[in-house]
């Protein structure tokens, strides 16, 4: 059975950080790209960040500089350092995973259930 579960979202003032955590359990996942993706409602799913197996790490442009992904392979944890944050990252967070390669599109066959960030101005 494979989870992927979000966690450490919540509320933050702008300006002030947050640290994702996405726990994932159910099978070997070290030749597994896993990303972070965001969905605001009435909006497509986004794409933030993927850490690959590979190692190489991919960011939406507009949010390199503030968001840092970063991955623990021997405890298949994954994470979002969010820093300087805006009120317009407010919306859903979900860790999603595919075997293979990174995609920035949302052709990933597991996710997890997402974590609620808010960022007030």
């Amino acid at each position: 059975q494979v989870q992927l579960v979000e966690s450490g979202g919540g509320s933050a003032q702008a300006g002030g950080s947050l640290r994702l955590s996405c726990a994932a359990s159910g099978r070997d996942f070290s030749i597994y790209a896993m990303a972070w993706f965001r969905q605001a409602p009435g909006k497509e799913r986004e794409f933030v960040a993927a850490f690959g197996w590979d190692l190489q790490t991919f960011y939406l442009e507009i949010l390199k500089g503030r968001f840092t992904i970063s991955r623990d392979f021997s405890e298949n944890m994954l994470y979002l350092q969010m820093n300087s944050l805006k009120p317009e990252d407010t919306t859903l967070y979900y860790c999603a995973a595919r075997a293979g390669s990174v995609l920035t599109t949302t052709q990933y066959a597991y996710w997890g259930q997402g974590t609620q960030v808010t960022v007030s101005s």
